[in-house]
């Protein structure tokens, strides 16, 4: 019979330990193992755009070559966050944590291998898909392994994650570049390393308890407890819906509305990230803010800015709430690149602190991406949100990092930085209509309807 209860309990204490418990080594190796995907993610988007400097002239591409080179990961992201996101919930957490991380070593191995754009086109697509089916793997079940108190900073972590291997990508890169013509294919290839490390780390990791009761599985449920809390962790008192997740839940009622705002907020917020990451020495170079041969390192340092960004939010996550986080950081970033935007000739010196000052308030934002889907959907349809959220973020990224060379040609650096602040101050105002409070809520509360 499915189980009409699931809280998961001491014996004879009463405490919730999937909620309550102190933050153990079992929930650091997993937010580790889970952090990793967004490393790589940072890791292979960044890479792209260092090695279009050398791979550009080398093949004659042009701006909508580029383009469409650098956002077609992201679209591999859009179609393996949705459809992996239903997977997840459909058949667990567990079965693609390690496959997805396989596949990245696969293709970007081959990427060292191709002879043309029409190849690489195909292989970024291909990355994609497995990062973006990373995402709600990852995040729905370190979520739902989380203390309510530490969630907010286990899942924060693995935004710090994704601006260490974006940064990790233009200072390798850097160094690979210098290996000679073909360092561009050391460089693509480079992902295999930490992807392969991975997968053997993930091995082992245990189903999600939450899920296995959300299936009727109780049995596997308690053992999983018992492996992870010890041999008197009990599972009684929290009632668990059983009916297979459906895709057309996320946008019905209440969770509808939800659906909206984090699909909205992410994407207004990875937009411009996207763009100034991926095509951070252009924009460097046209703002003549990095002389000849120093703009991957410029982008790298402005790279490290964002992960200051996303260090100094950290803390805040569990001691402010949720909405005042992003409103206040959403505004913060918004105001740089609007004045960039409408003063592209600034001298390098204020032009450098406004980049600096929206790399650091972004942060906000940044880490809340992971955080809020996660907290407003039930276990039933959690990866399905997570992924539709993914998807939706990255239609608006992929289409920043494909037209943002085209604007540099066409309008210049100024007209494509306002542009940019355009879309941040949308995310602010829909930020500040619809951004609920999660701080301190479990997760069967907030995702309540």
């Amino acid at each position: 019979m499915p189980p009409t209860t699931a809280s998961h309990t001491v014996a004879g204490s009463g405490r919730d330990l999937l909620e309550d418990s102190k933050l153990s080594s079992f929930h650091r190796r997993l937010t580790v193992y889970s952090a990793g995907g967004p490393f790589l993610d940072g890791l292979i988007l960044g890479v792209i755009g260092v090695a279009l400097t050398q791979l550009g002239p080398k093949w004659h591409l042009g701006g909508a070559w580029e383009g469409l080179l650098a956002a077609s990961a992201l679209m591999g992201l859009l179609v393996g966050g949705t459809v992996f996101g239903y997977v997840t919930d459909r058949f667990g957490r567990h079965i693609m944590y390690t496959i997805d991380l396989a596949a990245i070593v696969v293709f970007s191995v081959a990427q060292a291998f191709v002879t043309g754009p029409e190849q690489l086109l195909v292989l970024r697509f291909l990355i994609g898909v497995a990062v973006g089916a990373d995402y709600p793997i990852a995040t729905s079940l370190l979520a739902e392994f989380s203390p309510r108190k530490h969630r907010g900073a286990m899942l924060g972590l693995l935004t710090v994650m994704w601006s260490l291997g974006s940064a990790a990508a233009y200072l390798v890169g850097d160094l690979l570049l210098r290996l000679g013509p073909d360092g561009w294919r050391w460089l693509l290839a480079c992902p295999a390393i930490p992807a392969a490390i991975l997968v053997l780390m993930r091995m082992g990791t245990p189903e999600s308890p939450r899920w296995l009761l959300s299936q009727g599985r109780t049995e596997e449920a308690q053992a999983v407890m018992r492996k992870v809390f010890g041999p008197d962790a009990t599972i009684d008192e929290l009632e668990v819906p059983t009916e297979p997740a459906r895709l057309t839940a996320v946008f019905r009622g209440v969770y509808g509305r939800r659906t909206v705002f984090v699909a909205v907020f992410w994407a207004c917020s990875v937009m411009p990230i996207y763009a100034i990451y991926a095509f951070g020495p252009q924009l460097l170079t046209a703002m003549g803010l990095a002389g000849e041969g120093s703009s991957n390192l410029g982008s790298g340092v402005i790279s490290l800015v964002f992960l200051v960004g996303c260090v100094a939010f950290l803390p805040l996550l569990g001691r402010i709430g949720r909405r005042p986080l992003l409103i206040a950081s959403f505004a913060a970033a918004t105001l740089p690149l609007l004045a960039l935007g409408l003063f592209p000739g600034l001298p390098a010196v204020p032009a450098g602190i406004l980049f600096a000052v929206y790399a650091i308030a972004i942060g906000g934002p940044t880490l809340l991406q992971w955080i809020y889907p996660n907290e407003l959907f039930p276990t039933e349809f959690r990866a399905t949100a997570v992924g539709i959220g993914t998807g939706f973020s990255r239609i608006a990224a992929a289409a920043g990092t494909f037209l943002t060379p085209i604007a540099l040609e066409s309008w210049g650096v100024g007209a494509t930085l306002l542009l940019a602040g355009v879309v941040s101050l949308a995310g602010t105002l829909v930020s500040l209509a619809l951004a609920p409070e999660t701080l301190g809520r479990s997760l069967e509360s907030s995702s309540s309807a």
